[in-house]
């Protein structure tokens, strides 16, 4: 008779404890899930997925020309402090040689902010069917960005790359240039968004196990208002830095 309330108590105490756990883990998904959006706009927009190598110019002739080239936009360093830059990033429309790649980025661009607009369904619903919801979409926002980063060395035999890098430039061979941050971070957003579908797969079975209706609806208003929290906090400290960067 004196074990039996020992034993509800320590039980109660692990609820409580797993409850904190996941909703701190919850929020931390939450909070990457919005810098990988992000990062995926970067990813979109940036012309910086090849650049030129750095080539020792001895003189006589024409310099060989240094630059960047993205998904909508070929950059030309010039005399001027901005590049030079030839595209129609202002109406997204990507080089013809890249169409594919650029089309697979914008699918993985808008299952990503579909996954944070799920976010908001916390409020409402179960919180394990929005972890689950969630992983799937960031899962196939993982493996669209992936066929990407294939598909986008497949089209390098183009007249964009051949002016930047030479003729030498072939398929999956760069010429005089090489791959550039854009791309190594599209790689690495494959990686990230593995590992977030994985961990809103884990939250929600784990949430399905072991908590109770009512304590999966609580779970999901306090993950809803502290993603809320922090998400008017990132975004005010993105403008922040933001402004500071064009004062400098």
């Amino acid at each position: 008779v004196v074990m039996q309330p020992h034993a509800t108590e320590v039980a109660r105490l692990y609820q409580t404890e797993f409850i904190r756990s996941a909703r701190a883990v919850g929020v931390l998904w939450a909070v990457c899930t919005l810098c990988f959006a992000v990062i995926e706009v970067v990813i979109l927009i940036q012309p910086s997925w090849v650049g030129t190598r750095e080539l020792r110019y001895r003189g006589g002739g024409t310099p060989p020309q240094t630059g960047t080239l993205g998904l909508f936009e070929v950059c030309v360093e010039s005399d001027w402090p901005v590049p030079e830059c030839r595209g129609s990033l202002r109406t997204l429309t990507p080089l013809p040689a890249f169409q594919s790649p650029a089309v697979l980025v914008c699918m993985s661009l808008t299952m990503v902010w579909a996954s944070v607009g799920c976010l908001c369904l916390f409020r409402f619903c179960n919180a394990a069917t929005v972890y689950k919801i969630c992983a799937w979409l960031q899962l196939t926002a993982g493996f669209c960005l992936a066929l990407a980063c294939v598909l986008f060395p497949d089209s390098w035999e183009c007249a964009e790359m051949r002016a930047l890098c030479g003729d030498s430039v072939t398929s999956f061979s760069s010429g005089n240039c090489s791959v550039h941050w854009a791309y190594i971070l599209a790689m690495l957003g494959v990686l990230d968004a593995g590992i977030l579908s994985t961990l809103a797969f884990v939250l929600g079975n784990r949430q399905d196990a072991l908590l109770p209706d009512d304590a999966k609806d609580g779970e999901g208003k306090h993950t809803f208002y502290s993603f809320l929290f922090i998400l008017i906090y990132s975004v005010s400290n993105y403008m922040l830095h933001i402004l500071v960067l064009k004062k400098v």
